[in-house]
């Protein structure tokens, strides 16, 4: 019988994958002195899990492996061995290397790491190491009469009609029974269907196993869970165990039922604890087509709660209800006052109700930080241990919701910045301890939501940046002129120049002069800025300021000549009209505005665009300021227009890339208006680039 499993492989991946996080998470809060049996079996579920799925699916090389760790841990969380700080590693480099596993699965590709045979032998040796007890379940042998403690188990299996349909196969679970001992299985008569009732597709068969082991019967029904609601399965314990000795009957088989008859003689098959299921062609056909078929689905998605799907189905019935209203008014003959007032009030409610729907598409793609966060323990830790340095991490806001397209690309650039903290920031236990501190540091992981935006920050109490460092560098490599003076935040900001590295020597994490110029091009790209405060001796802390969603964006409309522009709310600082007597124009023909006790560049948009404005100079329009990077630029415009959320569309994938413009959207009137890059614009109109420190 041919059974498809392609449809569930995309949906056990993405739990498998889930597994191997709490497995990952667990593992690093366990204290190895004084394990938590909770966290023990936590961790071994998730492994007893992830072994089962893969059997059924045919992805024997997870299986196999999952088996080790699976037996590992069984012997721990049964006192049969002690938590050494060697198994948490092990069993965490057996959890990146499951998700090599499985990311070749999905992509079709061998898996061929050679830390996974490396893995295997430390494991193997591990569990040879074994108390005698321990050691007689791999060993048939030493399940002889002879050894008081092994039992002989009766199991009676009746597998329910719906079992292969599941993708449930009897052949695996016996295999397992069988690693557990020696083990027989008999098939025993069964009463067909009629030939009318006969159902090809559904499975009839009932044994009777027979198994002798030292495992206690829990672990027996372990094998079982799986099927247990949809099979009739019962245990008696037999009063002695038979030798093993003693030759198994192999009987031939039985004839061939006839429908509607009793089976003849019963088929007694003895399996072998190393008994595997037979590879055919036809499984390793299945396996490829459950490989391609989550590599079809690769395309991520997301799980929803019941109560968004609710509230969605919710703003759809009040969106029917309101366009019934309408449909009506549009069905009248004559359209008098009342009618006219009707036709308002359903205008209105129809723009009220699709707000609310619009707000709750949005919160379908929201996503907590903590699947970012939950990735920071592992990498605090194994690079803390790599560096000889102790670290607390800590986190918090870890609920705070964002888009899922935004929390996918924060990720990277927040690598890199933690990464950054640990090997700059923070000290050794040594050095900390002579300045005082605790030799413990701390890095601080904290989001939370302000205005229309996400603020994460990245905190160390560390070091600090050193700022003579960093501008003497800065001279050494030509960024800097020699005599040129800067504060200490343009001296801070200097870390973001590509290429631009404090390291002395190069390292597996540090010295290349790459990255914190792509962790700054990354946040701009996602329409966000980054901020560095640092204080010597105390620390550093860096702020990333988000929109939460890259769909939809809060923006301000103006208006240049005949042409609507949107520009970020969350880039705009004000806008003001600006007499002559604070309007001072350079040698290079740029104009500056004095705003206060600061002296802004100001962009003339409508020289940048081509366009023939109505205010071609600053007194006679109005001035927008905008915010890059910590640094003011007003943007001469016409007028100011209203305040709208809009839906953002690629323009880069619909027509080309344009400098100055991060996308369009369609208005209320079908008209196209282009939303303004300000990163961009700045660039595209040579602002700063003599001062491109603070940027």
């Amino acid at each position: 019988m041919d059974i498809d499993l392609s449809q569930f492989s995309q949906v056990f991946f993405e739990e498998s994958i889930e597994g191997l996080a709490i497995m990952e998470s667990e593992l690093l809060k366990l204290d190895v002195a004084a394990p938590d049996p909770e966290t023990i079996n936590t961790i071994f579920r998730a492994a007893h899990s992830i072994k089962g799925g893969s059997a059924t699916f045919g992805f024997m090389q997870v299986a196999n492996y999952t088996h080790l760790l699976e037996t590992l841990l069984d012997e721990i969380r049964d006192g049969r061995r002690q938590m050494q700080p060697d198994h948490v590693d092990m069993l965490l480099l057996s959890v990146d290397l499951l998700r090599g596993m499985f990311e070749a699965l999905m992509s079709q590709a061998e898996f061929n790491d050679p830390k996974l045979s490396e893995l295997e032998l430390r494991l193997n040796h591990t569990l040879s190491n074994q108390p005698s007890q321990t050691q007689s379940v791999s060993s048939p042998q030493a399940l002889s009469g002879s050894d008081s403690k092994a039992l002989c188990w009766q199991i009676d299996f009746k597998a329910g009609a719906d079992i292969m349909r599941c993708g449930n196969d009897p052949m695996l679970m016996f295999a397992e029974l069988a690693s557990k001992g020696t083990l027989t299985a008999e098939l025993l008569p069964v009463s067909l269907p009629s030939w009318d009732d006969f159902d090809p597709e559904a499975c009839y068969l009932h044994w009777r196993l027979r198994l002798i082991t030292d495992e206690p019967l829990e672990k027996l029904k372990e094998v079982f869970e799986w099927v247990e609601d949809e099979c009739e399965i019962s245990y008696q314990q037999m009063e002695a165990a038979p030798s093993a000795d003693a030759p198994t009957e192999m009987l031939s088989p039985s004839p061939q039922a006839e429908i509607g008859a009793p089976a003849a003689t019963p088929e007694v098959i003895a399996l072998a604890p190393e008994v595997q299921p037979p590879s055919t062609d036809k499984a390793a056909s299945s396996q490829k087509q459950n490989a391609v078929a989550a590599k079809s689905g690769e395309s991520s998605s997301i799980r929803v709660s019941t109560e968004k799907i609710d509230m969605l189905i919710n703003m759809v019935g009040e969106l029917v209800i309101t366009q019934a209203m309408l449909g009506q008014i549009g069905q009248q003959d004559e359209i008098n006052q009342e009618s006219l007032l009707l036709l308002q009030q359903g205008l209105e409610q129809l723009a009220s109700h699709t707000r609310d729907l619009q707000e709750s598409v949005m919160q379908i793609r929201m996503l907590p930080i903590s699947f970012a966060f939950n990735r920071f323990p592992r990498l605090v830790r194994d690079i803390g241990q790599q560096l000889g340095k102790k670290v607390e991490l800590i986190l918090k806001g870890e609920d705070t919701e964002l888009d899922k397209t935004v929390l996918e690309k924060i990720v990277d650039p927040m690598v890199h910045l933690v990464r950054n903290s640990l090997d700059h920031g923070l000290e050794s236990p040594e050095l900390r301890l002579a300045q005082g501190k605790s030799e413990t540091g701390t890095i601080m992981l904290n989001a939370y939501h302000q205005g229309g935006c996400i603020i994460i920050e990245i905190v160390d109490d560390g070091a600090g940046l050193n700022t003579r460092k960093i501008l003497e560098k800065a001279r050494q490599k030509g960024i800097v002129g020699p005599d040129e003076e800067l504060s200490e935040e343009a001296i801070h900001q200097l870390i973001f120049k590509p290429g631009f590295s404090t390291a002395d020597a190069v390292s597996d994490l540090s010295g290349r002069g790459v990255g914190m110029d792509v962790v700054k091009r990354n946040i701009h790209e996602l329409n966000g800025s980054i901020e560095l405060k640092s204080e010597a001796g105390k620390g550093s802390r860096f702020t990333i300021r988000l929109p939460l969603t890259l769909a939809i964006l809060d923006g301000q409309l103006i208006r240049i000549g005949k042409h609507i522009y949107v520009v970020p709310l969350v880039s705009i600082y004000e806008s003001l009209q600006v007499p002559t007597n604070r309007i001072n124009r350079l040698s290079d023909g740029h104009e500056l505005i004095r705003l206060r006790d600061e002296y802004l560049p100001v962009i003339k948009m409508y020289r940048e665009f081509n366009h023939d404005a109505d205010a071609r100079e600053i007194k006679d329009g109005l001035v927008m300021v905008v915010d890059h990077n910590n640094e003011k630029t007003g943007l001469l415009v016409d007028e100011l227009l209203a305040q709208q959320q809009v839906v953002i569309k690629s323009l880069e994938e619909n027509y080309t890339r344009i400098p100055g413009i991060s996308g369009a959207t369609i208005l209320g009137d079908g008209t196209v208006a282009l939303i303004i890059d300000v990163a961009g614009l700045v660039k595209l109109a040579g602002i700063g680039s003599s001062n491109e420190h603070a940027a």
